[in-house]
């Protein structure tokens, strides 16, 4: 690890922190009701290490393989670690193992048959999995998620799997250059979110994670709990990891 990668780390970060306290300010929200998770996929574990010491706690991996060499080496609290592992990506049941062994978080749960999975999974090692419902907020047919009328549906199924708690929901929204075009994608998260909060679907403290990089500041503004954030934290990624 090179002083200037560590050097830069540490910079994004604090510009990072500027920018989420500003977002908040503008909403009239806490900066503590924000939890930035730092989006290490495709980044060594040298620099999640690094990350770890300039004070980031909370991590996201999208490929099961990936989370598991990750924790393996830097455990996430579910094993007894200081850090939380956030799985953020589509999940193939076929894979769910990796994350019930080494994810503290799931963000993304948009399908009955993995959530049998999962719950079957984490009955066996005895433990509960926080999750989080995806919706399709963005309309695109190429993203993952919940069609937004499925959502009360889905909630409402879900209570029957004892070992997950599902604990708010998930949401990608368009990639655009003007992050203004997406604010009504996250309202509609934020609206879905309230309207099962008051059918008793979701808990009272019910989780909102969206924005990314480009736009995490009007996802704040939004109401966002969670903000995934990787190259604007860790710089440009290595699709060749």
């Amino acid at each position: 690890m090179y002083h200037s990668e560590v050097s830069s780390l540490n910079s994004r970060l604090q510009a990072l922190k500027l920018q989420i306290e500003a977002a908040c300010r503008e909403a009239g929200r806490n900066p503590a009701e924000v939890t930035l998770i730092g989006v290490s996929k495709t980044h060594p574990v040298a620099l999640v290490q690094e990350a770890i010491s300039a004070g980031i706690t909370v991590f996201g991996e999208n490929k099961a393989q990936e989370l598991r060499e990750k924790a393996a080496k830097i455990p996430g609290i579910t094993n007894g670690g200081n850090i939380e592992w956030h799985f953020i990506g589509s999940l193939q049941r076929n894979k769910a193992k990796e994350v019930v062994r080494y994810a503290d978080f799931f963000h993304a749960l948009d399908d009955l048959r993995l959530a049998e999975t999962l719950n079957r999974l984490c009955s066996a090692q005895n433990r509960t999995l926080p999750c989080l419902v995806q919706v399709n907020i963005s309309h695109e047919d190429s993203k993952s998620g919940l069609a937004p009328k499925a959502l009360p549906d889905f909630l409402f199924h879900c209570a029957a799997f004892d070992h997950l708690r599902i604990v708010g929901l998930m949401g990608i929204a368009h990639p655009t250059e003007d992050p203004e075009f997406v604010r009504p994608e996250f309202r509609l998260l934020r609206t879905l979110r309230d309207e099962a909060i008051q059918q008793n679907i979701l808990p009272t403290d019910a989780k909102l994670s969206m924005g990314m990089s480009d736009d995490f500041e009007v996802a704040i503004q939004e109401g966002a709990t969670h903000i995934r954030v990787g190259s604007a934290l860790f710089g440009t990624r290595n699709y060749s990891h």
